[in-house]
């Protein structure tokens, strides 16, 4: 794991950073639907490939990347992986699981599977142990489709990555529609990064329908 810091001084992005960090910490959210069709189509399992599309598109821009690690200090991590929540039906808790990203699919599904085998029953709130700082979170909804989901970080005006939350998807017509919510802090991440953010990662799943089952 790289962390690289960044030189605030020379940061193109420093009056922005400033603004919303220091003069008006903000953090926002969106909510949107994903054509989930091409995935089932391609009998690919759903949770893993949508956290392997996740992880394709945060990793390929910075803005998703950057943090504060333990020291306080900002910069960017060369890499992210997805941690994620599995619920236990008997005690109605969830446990955080984590997967090293791979941005090969049957490299990636291999080790999810593996994590599932080996961690996926233990009903602790850390399921698999020795969590990198590198990880970004991500939880599912499957009862529920929403419109509309917001998280309420009480400290969270430090918290610069991305949290992901999915929910139970919609029959349309011929599609099938799953609900995404996204947050984000503003102070590295404009609307503009984010709407970029959900085209490629549309385009990930649109392209699940053209690989061999």
């Amino acid at each position: 794991m790289a962390f690289t810091l960044i030189d605030r001084a020379h940061w193109p992005r420093r009056e922005y950073f400033d603004h919303y960090f220091d003069q008006v910490p903000c953090s926002y959210s969106m909510t949107t639907e994903l054509d989930i069709t091409p995935v089932r189509t391609a009998g690919r399992k759903l949770y893993p490939a949508l956290l392997h599309a996740l992880s394709l598109v945060v990793n390929r821009h910075p803005e998703f990347r950057t943090a504060l690690d333990r020291e306080d200090r900002l910069g960017v991590y060369d890499q992210l992986h997805p941690s994620y929540t599995v619920f236990h039906p008997d005690t109605e808790t969830f446990s955080v699981l984590w997967t090293p990203f791979s941005p090969d699919w049957d490299t990636f599904l291999a080790s999810y599977q593996r994590d599932q085998a080996l961690y996926g029953s233990v009903h602790r709130f850390t399921g698999k142990p020795d969590v990198p700082e590198n990880c970004f979170s991500v939880s599912m909804l499957p009862w529920e489709t929403f419109q509309g989901f917001h998280l309420h970080l009480q400290q969270g005006h430090r918290y610069l990555l991305p949290i992901f939350t999915l929910g139970r998807y919609r029959q349309d017509g011929p599609r099938q529609l799953l609900p995404l919510a996204v947050q984000v802090h503003h102070a590295v991440c404009d609307g503009f990064h984010l709407c970029r953010f959900l085209e490629e990662l549309r385009e990930e799943l649109a392209a699940c329908g053209e690989c061999p089952k």
